[in-house]
C-alpha cells in the first residue's frame, strides 16, 4: 500500500508540474507582448525562459506518455500474432526501451556537466540544474518501461536493458570519471577504445533490431535516438552529441510555437466548439447538395489545423460528425467513416499547423511563406474531397437542409468566437505585429478565455486536466523531435546529402522523373513514420536534391506534407488508419476499404500539387 501511494503521488506531482509547465510557455510571452506594447520594453530573460520551458514540458510529457504506454509507435506487427507470442515481442521491446533510455540518461549527464558553465543561469537559477531535466526524464522513462511489464520474470527481463545501457553508455561514464577524477589510471583509456571498437563490430547488427523492433512496438523516438546513438559510436564521435543536439532544438526560436498550438487546439478539442461549428456550418451550407459532407470536411480541417495531430481529430470529433451524415440520410456509415478518416490529415497542410512551422525551422525557410504556400494546397485537397460528397449526395438524393436565415443568424453568433481565432492569428502574425510564438501564446490564452470564460464549456477548475490531457502528445512528439535532431546531425555530418544528391545527379535527368520517385519515397516514409520524425530525419535528405532540379523551397515543402498528410493512409499501417478504426469501432480491414476511395483521390491531388507548383507558390512574392 505504500508503494501504491507514492505512486499516486509522484503521478500528481509531474501531472501538475507539466500543467504548470505548459501554462507557462504559454502566458510568459503573451506578457511579453503586452509589456512591449504598452511600456515599450521585455520581461527580462524570458526568451531564455520560454526556450527551457519547452526542454521541462518534453520531458516531463515524454515521462507521462511513459507511463501512460502512449509513445507513438508502430504496432501493426504485434497486433497480428498471438500469444504467448506478442508478450515475449512486447517484452523484447521494453528491453530495448529501457537500454537506450538509460543510455541516453547517462550521456545527458554528462553533456549537463561538460557542455554547461556552473555560473550561468536561467532567470534565478542555474543552467545545469534546468538542464537536468534531460537525464532525470530519460532515466524516470527506462523505469517507467521496466513497471509498464508484468511483475516477475518478464519484468526481470525488461529490467536487464540498465546494464546493457551502462555498458551503451561507457563512454559518457568514463567522460564524467575524468570530469571529477583528475588522474584517472589508463585503464579507463583502454576501457573506452574497446567500447568504441566493440560499437564498429556490432552497429550493423544492433540498428537492424532496432528497426525490426520499431515495426513491432518500440516507441519511435527510442528506435531513431538508438540508431542515431550506435552510428555515432561507430564513428568514434562523442556520444554526448545525441543530448546535445536534442537541447539545441528544444530550445531553438521557433520551436515553443509548436507546444502552443497544440495546446490551442486540445482546448477546443475539449470544449464544445465541435458541435458549435457543425451547427454552423450545417446552417450555412446545409442547403447545398452534398452541403455537410461539406461541413464535415471542413470541420476536420479546422481542428487538425490547430491541433497538429489528425489522430485527435478523429478521436474528437468522429463519432459525433459521423452521427450527423448518417441521420442526414443517404449516406452509409461506410462512406461518412472514409470521409471522416480522409479528412482527418488534410488540416496538417493549412496555417497555423504545426508541421508547417517545424517543417520551415529544418528547412531554415520563411515560417510565413511555409503559411502562404499551403493555403491553395489545402483548399485544393478541402474541394476534393467536398466534390466527392456533393456527387454521393446527389446519386443518393440526399436530404438538404432548407436554409433558415434566423438559424444562421444564430449558429454565427453562437460560434462567432472560434471563427474568429484563425483571423487573429493571421491577422496578428503576418501584420507583423507579433512572433510566430506570440501568436502561439495569444492562441492559447484567446482559446482559455473563450472556453472558460465566455462559453463555460471548461470550468477554471478542470483547467490543469484538460491541459494534462494535452501533455502526451505533445510531450511525446517534442521527445521524438530531440532524439531525431542527433539522426539528421549524423546524416549531414557523414555527408549522405551530398552522396545522395551525387548519385541522383549522376543518374536522374528528368525533374519529372525525380519528383515521381519524391512522391513514391514519402508515401511509404509517411506510411512507417510520424510527420514529425519524418521532417526531423527526411528533409535534411531531400533539401539538395531539390536543389539540383530548381523546385521551390516553399513547394518542396507541400510536396511533402501533403505526401506525409497521404502517408497517414497508406496501408498496411498508416496511423490514422488504426485509429479510425478504434474510434469506429470497425475491423481494420474494413477501414482500409471504407479509404480506398478518398485515399485514391487525395493521391491525385498529391501529384497535381506536386506537378503544378503554381498552386504552392501564387502568392509569394
Amino acid at each position: 500500500m505504500a508503494n501504491d501511494a507514492s505512486g499516486v503521488k509522484v503521478r500528481s506531482i509531474d501531472a501538475v508540474l507539466a500543467s504548470l509547465v505548459l501554462l507557462l510557455l504559454a502566458f510568459i510571452p503573451f506578457l511579453e507582448v503586452l509589456v512591449r506594447k504598452i511600456f515599450r520594453t521585455g520581461i527580462p530573460g524570458s526568451t531564455e525562459s520560454v526556450f527551457h520551458l519547452v526542454l521541462w514540458i518534453a520531458f516531463l510529457g515524454g515521462i507521462i506518455t511513459s507511463r501512460e504506454k502512449r509513445h507513438l509507435a508502430l504496432t501493426a506487427g504485434i497486433d497480428l500474432l498471438k500469444e504467448p507470442y506478442s508478450t515475449w515481442i512486447r517484452v523484447f521491446n521494453a528491453f530495448i526501451s529501457v537500454s537506450f533510455t538509460f543510455a541516453f540518461a547517462v550521456s545527458a549527464l554528462s553533456f549537463v556537466i561538460i557542455g554547461f558553465d556552473p555560473t550561468v543561469k536561467v532567470g534565478f537559477l542555474p543552467i545545469q540544474a534546468v538542464v537536468l531535466i534531460m537525464p532525470v526524464g530519460f532515466s524516470v522513462m527506462s523505469i517507467l518501461f521496466i513497471r509498464g511489464m508484468p511483475k516477475g520474470k518478464l519484468r526481470f527481463i525488461a529490467a536487464l536493458g540498465i546494464p546493457f545501457g551502462v555498458l551503451l553508455s561507457l563512454s559518457p561514464i568514463i567522460n564524467i570519471l575524468y570530469t571529477y577524477i583528475f588522474n584517472l589510471p589508463p585503464f579507463f583509456d583502454t576501457v573506452n577504445d574497446v567500447f568504441y571498437q566493440t560499437a564498429g563490430v556490432i552497429s550493423i547488427p544492433l540498428v537492424i533490431i532496432l528497426i525490426v523492433s520499431a515495426l513491432t512496438g518500440t516507441p519511435i523516438f527510442v528506435a531513431l535516438g538508438g540508431i542515431g546513438y550506435i552510428l555515432f559510436a561507430r564513428s568514434w564521435a562523442p556520444l554526448e552529441i545525441i543530448p546535445n543536439e536534442g537541447y539545441t532544438m528544444l530550445t531553438s526560436n521557433t520551436l515553443p510555437a509548436l507546444p502552443m498550438f497544440a495546446l490551442a487546439g486540445f482546448l477546443l478539442s475539449e470544449s464544445k466548439a465541435g458541435e458549435r461549428l457543425v451547427r454552423l456550418f450545417r446552417a450555412f451550407l446545409g442547403w447545398l447538395p452534398g452541403g455537410m459532407a461539406v461541413m464535415a470536411v471542413v470541420v476536420c480541417a479546422f481542428f487538425t489545423t490547430f491541433t497538429g495531430a489528425s489522430g485527435v481529430t478523429i478521436l474528437a470529433l468522429g463519432a459525433l460528425l459521423s452521427l450527423v451524415l448518417i441521420q442526414s440520410g443517404g449516406y452509409t456509415k461506410s462512406f461518412s467513416n472514409g470521409l471522416l478518416t480522409a479528412s482527418g490529415s488534410i488540416g496538417l497542410i493549412f496555417p497555423p499547423s504545426l508541421p508547417i512551422i517545424l517543417y520551415a525551422v529544418i528547412a531554415q525557410i520563411s515560417v510565413k511563406e511555409m503559411f502562404i504556400g499551403g493555403i491553395m494546397p489545402g483548399v485544393v485537397m478541402v474541394i476534393a474531397l467536398s466534390v466527392v460528397g456533393v456527387i454521393v449526395a446527389l446519386r443518393n438524393k440526399v436530404q438538404r437542409v432548407p436554409f433558415d436565415l434566423k438559424e444562421a443568424v444564430l449558429a454565427f453568433r453562437e460560434a462567432i468566437w472560434e471563427i474568429l481565432l484563425p483571423l487573429i492569428i493571421l491577422v496578428m502574425y503576418f501584420g507583423g505585429f507579433v512572433t510566430i510564438v506570440e501568436t502561439g501564446a495569444i492562441a492559447v490564452v484567446y482559446t482559455l478565455i473563450i472556453q472558460v470564460v465566455v462559453y463555460r464549456d471548461i470550468k477554471f477548475k478542470h483547467i490543469p486536466r484538460v491541459v494534462l490531457k494535452s501533455v502526451p502528445i505533445i510531450g511525446g512528439i517534442l521527445i521524438i523531435l530531440a532524439v531525431a535532431k542527433g539522426l539528421s546531425y549524423f546524416l549531414v555530418d557523414a555527408e549522405i546529402p551530398m552522396r545522395l544528391t551525387a548519385w541522383v545527379e549522376a543518374n536522374v535527368h528528368s525533374k519529372y522523373v525525380f519528383l515521381i520517385f519524391l512522391n513514391l519515397a514519402l508515401l511509404v516514409t509517411g506510411c512507417l513514420m510520424d510527420i514529425f520524425s519524418a521532417i526531423m530525419v527526411v528533409v535534411p535528405l531531400i533539401i539538395p536534391l531539390s536543389n539540383l532540379f530548381g523546385i521551390h523551397p516553399v513547394h518542396l515543402g507541400v510536396i511533402f506534407l501533403a505526401n506525409l498528410e497521404l502517408g497517414y493512409l497508406t496501408p498496411p499501417v498508416g496511423l490514422n488508419l488504426f485509429l479510425a478504426s478504434y474510434r469506429f469501432e470497425e475491423p481494420l480491414g474494413k477501414t482500409y476499404r471504407n479509404v480506398l476511395p478518398f485515399f485514391l483521390i487525395l493521391l491525385v491531388m498529391v501529384l497535381v500539387i506536386t506537378y503544378v507548383p503554381f498552386i504552392s507558390t501564387a502568392f509569394l512574392k
